[in-house]
């Protein structure tokens, strides 16, 4: 190929664009496959696609040389910085000659999205060629291998370097002993020859005489062809330090990665990069300056996620790319015309053209330093080159084996492993250098991985918690990541990452997710207490009979691999296709254990929160102004008995912290921090997610009925709360929002507590009880703040009325929270929730208010005292709490509470009429009083408004059900009184009976009889009782009445209605037969005054005929009581029979025993016979002396007379069941045959 076919324009094509452009994460599958290419060699494939994350540079614009060109003359720009060539032009100096020893760890805290999942391998990609050279290769392989997630990242470890360093520190004198014993005795190291040094310089000059620009190369005379200085010094640099020391403390890097503003990761969670935070912290950093320029820093020319077969790898390349013409994209090689390429080199020219997405190569021949020709060879041609053929597939074959290999060996997170293969060996051994290092007997031993490592795992697991709403089946990864990197620090050098990762740990756990306990899709809720390690990631169980056919062993045979953790016996092993299948399918067992419920779960969360405290804690220096205090020695929980002015300045001050944040102070907080310090940072939120976890507790304690143990969470979250406020300038509107959600709970504790007072010892007991933990934190946040500012709000009092009053004034600090400034309108369902509870809390002071007046008046009764001040002000505050109460329902809409508190006003009302009960004498009251008229009729208009409230039925039933039995019971009441206790000596006669009527009939308009509910028979009963009493009424008034015979009948016609409606619903009822009975035999007895006043013959038997069929339906009542007393003696027979006890008869047993009340039915019996012989006497009579008598006539006088005699032969002394059995058989003599 001519120099002419090369010739490239001056320009830089457009489409360089396609290879220099940044990869980034989200592109899409179009874009890859634009950047991707398929090597096809011979009739089989190899896959390979390329995507450049980040590109320093675009390629450089290449000059083809002059045939004759001595490269032994340096370029005038010789050495100096080039974009485009990177470290790969300074090669000659030493500084770059070998892979870093940190070089992956860069990468991977620049593309931190794509570790632990996505990436199989992280390293630079001369690590890569290395190990795929392995089968080919007879030299030595030396790699750190870490393991995060399902990412390895594999860097070069010069063992050699490694040991000259602990010669002058002392460290790794371990690993120099058991390398020396074991693997190599000399020790000694092979110096470079002066050949290598020459072709390095040689390349280095060709590369930069090969850039085209403004800055081109120049031939420049010199006296020496060979530059030996130059050569001298850079086989003096070759052994300058490129190790980076172990930890050190000294001043931080604030050097950043070159990386693009789309690839940097942001995270609330990350310390960001470690080695930047400001001195004035003393927070350690990760390495001096010197140590980061030698490995932490991303420094690669491009970064590029390359995918071989089904491996994904994060690549790290320095190789030139150069473009222009025809050909936008080519690698250059340099290669001495006399010497033929061998397989090693073939293959690294294959994989470097692979790795960069690079289609072609340039190689340019020479002889001694002088250009001779160029040839053009594309990338698939590479491995069939004369000399130099192998098999991508076979190369594919051994990638896919070491891969399978390292995972399926390097199971552990965070620890260090070194894979390592001697000289002209044959064999791989593997080994676990944390393992090694802890076996160790010196007390010196440091591993300079360690921090890198988890630094890196800490960012991975916090780059993953800022998608952890999205997928929570991480949640086990992430935990996995935090523990490791926690394992592998301490605390005294690290603590702000330590503190941080704890804080993460908690927050994996949320408090306010009750969905978050279920299962995801892959299990991933499953327990870790099943065994499988926290920190390691193990196989799936169906690959375990596979591994029958890998060839490497775990177990030391010989001698030589007693401490290696796996081995490949033979690396021709590793060009065995799928020979490690086995273990390729690696998948992380990181389970995220579930609570079993929601105290453990937040019990979990507190011991993160104290470990991160403690972190924080031990960081803080300043300790003279703390008291000396042991964390086993409980804290006493201040309790002081005082009055409700105590609270509502507790309450005051508590508001006061509720104000919006303001400037930052920089006045230290009481334990030393500095607002703005990370530990100022991580303190407020370690405090209020233990305060959250506290509230969650408290919650659910509530929720159990366990109010003591719910108080005291209440308490500890408000303490950690209190300590948020203390050192934070202001609360913002989400902390605002919180804090009156746990002055809610606290106030629904108070009121439970003041509701349950009968079980004040068991509740004492779990508010007293404190776990260690518990005393912990409580120690911590002593260090910041007293802890006292809620102290009145959660203690334990003894007084109910106290504890509903702290209840209610926890309520109004909420609502007066939720309506500060800051929330106005934020939150309106949460306000609503509150205005419901201050609602509740004031009808349950009103009730508690009331009771109290009722059990006063109750007492009162007993010695007939008039109203007392005492009552007057417990009416008063009952009064005033149910009016702000309804306020509150008002403000909400409420109206079904609201008409409940009008109903206890209701209630209250009648309790202050019944207060102004006037007396008569000591034993008796007097008349019906206007105060006592007064508070009825004001109980009728609350329940009507109460009524007027709901609207319908429809609204609420059972409240309006309820409002509608109050009123009806006042009415009732009201109309009761006034014809029991008739205020004759200032009403009319006349007046009484209409108000009487009036109250009446209106209690009836309100019983509901005909809607089927438990009431029904209550209503009932109590109409078929307003039926009685007004029948009885005009009865009273008819037999009392003198003067106008048209009031006089229509008394009469009123009274007989009443009656009737009365008796059919006593009839109605079975639970009432001595209403029946007393009824009726009123009925008869109204009816023999009728008769009295009557002349006629005729019609007087008319009316005996008809009191004698009234007297007939008393069969019913008496046969209820029959049916009463045959229960009562048969439990009575059964009772003997247990007790062998005397028997004692019906009429001495207490009404309370029966079904009817004895000593009211034999009062009434008394009365029937009376008036049941009176009828039979007065009817024979009548009938005897009637002159016409028929047949029927005669017969009946026969019946009546034998019943009469009967009756009066009765033995009144004889048991009440047999006296009721004589009744009905008498009765039903009378009954005239069908």
């Amino acid at each position: 190929m001519s120099c002419a076919d090369l010739e490239p324009s001056a320009d830089t094509p457009d489409q360089l664009d396609e290879l220099d452009g940044e990869g980034c994460p989200g592109e899409s599958c179009a874009d890859d496959a634009r950047q991707g290419t398929l090597a096809c060699v011979g009739s089989s494939e190899v896959k390979s696609r390329a995507v450049v994350k980040y590109s320093a540079a675009p390629p450089a614009t290449y000059a083809l040389l002059q045939e004759k060109t001595d490269l032994k003359c340096p370029p005038a720009n010789w050495l100096r910085h080039s974009a485009q060539l990177g470290s790969a032009g300074t090669t000659v100096l030493g500084s770059s000659s070998r892979s870093k020893p940190f070089s992956s760890f860069g990468m991977a805290y620049d593309f931190i999205d794509s570790i632990g999942n996505d990436v199989d391998v992280v390293s630079d990609s001369e690590n890569i060629k290395k190990l795929l050279k392995i089968p080919y290769s007879k030299s030595h392989v030396s790699m750190a291998v870490h393991r995060v997630g399902r990412t390895l990242l594999l860097d070069d470890l010069d063992i050699q370097e490694l040991f000259m360093r602990s010669s002058q520190t002392g460290d790794w004198t371990w690993l120099k002993e058991f390398y020396q014993r074991l693997i190599d005795q000399k020790l000694q190291r092979k110096k470079k020859s002066k050949e290598h040094w020459y072709e390095k310089a040689i390349l280095s000059k060709f590369l930069y005489y090969s850039i085209n620009g403004d800055g081109a190369a120049e031939p420049v005379s010199s006296d020496t062809h060979g530059c030996p200085g130059a050569e001298e010094a850079c086989g003096a640099a070759q052994y300058g330090p490129s190790w980076p020391a172990t930890y050190s403390g000294s001043a931080s890097d604030s050097a950043q990665p070159s990386v693009s503003q789309e690839e940097r990761v942001g995270n609330t969670y990350a310390l960001g990069h470690v080695t930047s935070v400001p001195n004035d912290q003393n927070l350690p950093t990760l390495f001096n300056e010197r140590e980061n320029s030698q490995g932490l820093k991303n420094d690669f020319v491009r970064n590029i996620l390359w995918t071989f077969e089904d491996i994904h790898m994060l690549v790290g390349s320095n190789m030139p790319i150069f473009g222009g013409g025809r050909y936008p994209a080519v690698s250059l090689r340099l290669r001495d015309n006399n010497k033929p390429i061998n397989v090693l080199t073939g293959i690294d020219y294959w994989l470097d053209n692979l790795m960069c997405n690079v289609p072609e190569l340039v190689m340019c021949f020479h002889v001694n330093g002088i250009v001779q020709k160029y040839e053009m060879i594309k990338t698939e041609d590479i491995p069939d080159l004369e000399n130099s053929t192998f098999s991508t597939r076979v190369v594919k074959d051994i990638a896919q084996n070491i891969l399978s290999f390292l995972k399926s060996s390097c199971t552990k997170e965070g620890h260090t492993y070194w894979l390592f293969k001697a000289s002209g060996s044959d064999i791989v051994k593997l080994y676990d250098l944390t393992t090694l290092c802890e076996e160790a007997p010196e007390e010196k031993c440091q591993n300079p991985f360690t921090l890198p490592v988890a630094v890196l795992l800490y960012k991975v697991a916090s780059n993953m918690m800022l998608k952890k709403s999205q997928n929570r089946k991480h949640y086990g990864t992430i935990r996995t990541l935090l523990l490791n990197c926690v394992k592998l620090l301490k605390e005294e050098k690290h603590p702000q990452i330590i503190a941080s990762a704890h804080y993460m740990l908690s927050e994996l756990f949320q408090l306010d997710d009750s969905s978050e306990e279920e299962e995801d899709e892959e299990g991933h809720s499953e327990s870790l207490r099943s065994g499988v390690s926290e920190d390691s990631y193990s196989e799936d169980e169906d690959d375990e009979e596979e591994e029958e056919g890998c060839s490497y062993s775990t177990a030391p045979e010989p001698l030589v691999d007693c401490k290696a953790v796996a081995v490949i016996r033979s690396v021709g092993e590793l060009s065995v296709p799928e020979k490690y299948k086995s273990t390729h399918k690696i998948r992380p067992n990181c389970s995220f254990p579930v609570p079993q419920d929601r105290e453990e779960k937040c019990r979990l969360v507190l011991s993160y929160v104290l470990k991160g405290l403690k972190a924080v804690d031990s960081s803080v220096k300043k300790e003279s102004d703390l008291p000396a205090a042991d964390p086993s020695t409980p804290i006493p929980l201040k309790y002081e008995e005082s009055g409700p002015r105590a609270v509502e300045k507790e309450i005051a001050l508590l508001l006061d912290r509720a104000a919006p944040p303001g400037e930052s102070q920089q006045v230290p907080t009481r334990s030393g921090m500095l607002p703005g310090s990370w530990q100022h940072h991580l303190k407020l939120q370690l405090f209020l997610k233990a305060s959250k976890a506290y509230y969650v507790l408290a919650e659910a304690a509530t929720n159990l009925q366990k109010y003591g143990r719910g108080l005291r969470y209440i308490k500890l979250a408000l303490q950690c709360h209190d300590a948020y406020c203390s050192i934070s300038s202001g609360l913002h509107p989400h902390i605002l929002l919180f804090h009156s959600q746990c002055l809610s709970l606290c106030g629904d504790v108070q009121l439970m507590l003041a509701q349950n007072a009968s079980n004040r010892a068991a509740y004492l007991e779990e508010y007293s009880y404190q776990t260690r933990e518990d005393q912990e934190l409580l120690h911590s946040l002593h260090r910041e703040s007293s802890c006292q500012a809620f102290s009145m709000a959660t203690d334990l009092a003894t007084d109910p009325e106290y504890q509903l009053f702290v209840s209610s004034k926890c309520y109004e600090a909420a609502h007066d929270i939720l309506t500060s400034e800051p929330l106005k309108d934020l939150d309106v369902e949460k306000l609503a929730q509150v205005l419901k509870r201050l609602g509740n809390i004031r009808n349950e002071m009103g009730v508690f208010y009331m009771n109290q007046a009722a059990a006063l008046q109750t007492e009162k009764d007993q010695v007939r005292r008039a109203v007392c001040v005492a009552e007057q002000e417990l009416w008063k505050k009952s009064f005033s709490c149910f009016e702000k109460g309804m306020q509150n329902f008002e403000a909400i809409s409420d109206s079904v509470n609201k008409a409940l508190l009008l109903c206890n006003i209701g209630r209250l009302m009648r309790i202050c009429a019944q207060a102004h009960c006037a007396m008569a004498t000591e034993e008796s009251r007097g008349e019906f009083s206007p105060e006592e008229a007064l508070y009825y009729n004001k109980a009728v208009d609350y329940y009507q408004k109460a009524m007027q409230c709901l609207g319908s039925r429809d609204c609420h039933a059972a409240v309006w059900d309820s409002v509608n039995w109050e009123l009806s019971t006042t009415y009732f009441t009201l109309a009761t009184l006034l014809q029991d206790y008739a205020p004759l000596s200032r009403k009319a006669q006349e007046q009484i009976e209409r108000e009487v009527t009036e109250a009446m009939i209106k209690s009836l308009r309100y019983c509901d009889l005909q809607t089927e509910s438990a009431r029904q028979p209550l209503y009932q009963y109590r109409a078929a009782t307003i039926h009685h009493r007004l029948a009885s009424m005009y009865h009273s008034c008819y037999r009392n009445q003198v003067g106008d015979e048209s009031v006089r009948k229509q008394h009469r016609s009123l009274a007989e209605l009443h009656y009737s409606k009365a008796v059919r619903l006593f009839v109605s009822l079975s639970d009432a037969p001595c209403e029946l009975l007393r009824t009726l035999l009123e009925r008869v007895a109204f009816a023999e005054f009728t008769m009295s006043g009557q002349s006629s013959s005729a019609v007087k038997l008319k009316t005996l005929t008809g009191a004698l069929d009234i007297m007939s339906e008393t069969r019913h009542a008496f046969t209820l009581i029959h049916k009463d007393l045959e229960e009562q003696q048969s439990r009575e027979a059964v009772a003997s029979e247990d007790q062998d006890g005397p028997e004692e008869s019906p009429e001495s047993l207490d009404s309370s025993t029966t079904g009817v009340n004895i000593q009211e039915v034999v009062k009434l019996i008394g009365v029937f016979e009376a008036s049941f012989s009176f009828l039979l006497l007065q009817l024979v009579k009548l009938m005897t002396t009637s002159k016409r008598k028929t047949s029927k006539e005669e017969e009946l006088v026969k019946v009546y007379k034998q019943v009469y005699s009967k009756l009066l032969r009765a033995d009144k002394s004889a048991p009440l069941i047999q006296r009721v059995s004589l009744y009905l058989e008498l009765l039903d003599q009378l009954t005239p045959p069908a």
